[in-house]
Parts: C-alpha cells; structure tokens; sequence
C-alpha cells in the first residue's frame, strides 16, 4: 500500500478518498489482483476490461499516450470505494516489497511502503498534496531518527 493511506499509517493524518496500491506488474501477479479485485466487485473507471491492466504493452501506451499514473477501480455499489493501480512506480517492487512494514486497517492486515520509499514515490508523482506529504513525513523521520 502506498499513497495517502500509508501516509496516514505512518503517523501524518491527512484525509484520503481512495487506496493506492503499488502491486508486482509481472503479468501473472497483476491478473491474480485483477481477478481478486473484480471478484470482489470493483470494475475500471475508464471503458476497458480489467484484465488490460495485466498487458505490459498496453500500460506503456496508457503512461505514453494517455499519461496516466494510475490505473483506477471503482466499486459501483459503493463508489467511494476506489483503488487506484500504480502503472509505474518509481521504486521497484522487489525492494519495496522487501522494506515494506505490515500495519493493520480495521482487523486486515497490510503491507505499507517503508517511509523512504513513500517519500520517493511521492516526490515522484510531484503533485502539490504528494509535496506536502513528503515534508511532512520528512520531519516523521527525523522525529524517528532522533529517538
């Protein structure tokens, strides 16, 4: 889990609308979260099937031509409910994964992005609320350094 979530879970309280998930992109790994996530009701904002999202080529064109950072999913029963799929994070996952914290939502158990990589995956989308984010949890880490 990355995003404003996990920003949350790492102590800064912000208010956030949705789950961004930084997920393995081999092609088997994202067809097993797609198929878990339409099971579980979630269907694509744009017009295309859920399984696209799978396609490594298909991604590419979405970040090149359409320049989409994410891959959003929404439940229509509940369209608060939003997963956003990261096309391409900027810290690959295999580390992420490895330095990644389990924090607890409610009674589930999750994995969060260790705040290093938080930071690096907010600086790299850039937007004014990631900018904030990474200054806020900047000082979050320098509290923790000084203990």
């Amino acid at each position: 889990m990355v995003g404003g979530l996990a920003t949350l879970l790492h102590g800064y309280a912000r208010l956030t609308a949705d789950v961004d998930l930084a997920v393995d992109l081999a092609p088997e790994e994202v067809t097993k979260m797609i198929r878990a996530l339409v099971a579980k009701g979630f269907r694509p904002q744009i017009p295309v099937s859920a399984e696209a999202f799978a396609d490594p080529a298909v991604r590419e064109e979405w970040l090149q031509e359409k320049h989409m950072r994410a891959f959003s999913l929404v439940d229509p029963a509940n369209p608060m409910r939003v997963i956003d799929l990261l096309l391409e994070p900027e810290v690959p996952f295999e580390g992420r994964l490895a330095r990644s914290q389990e924090a607890f939502v409610g009674k589930a158990k999750v994995r969060i992005a260790s705040l290093d990589d938080l930071i690096a995956l907010k600086r790299h989308a850039g937007r004014p609320q990631d900018l904030v984010d990474v200054e806020q949890l900047d000082a979050i880490r320098r509290k923790i350094g000084d203990r």
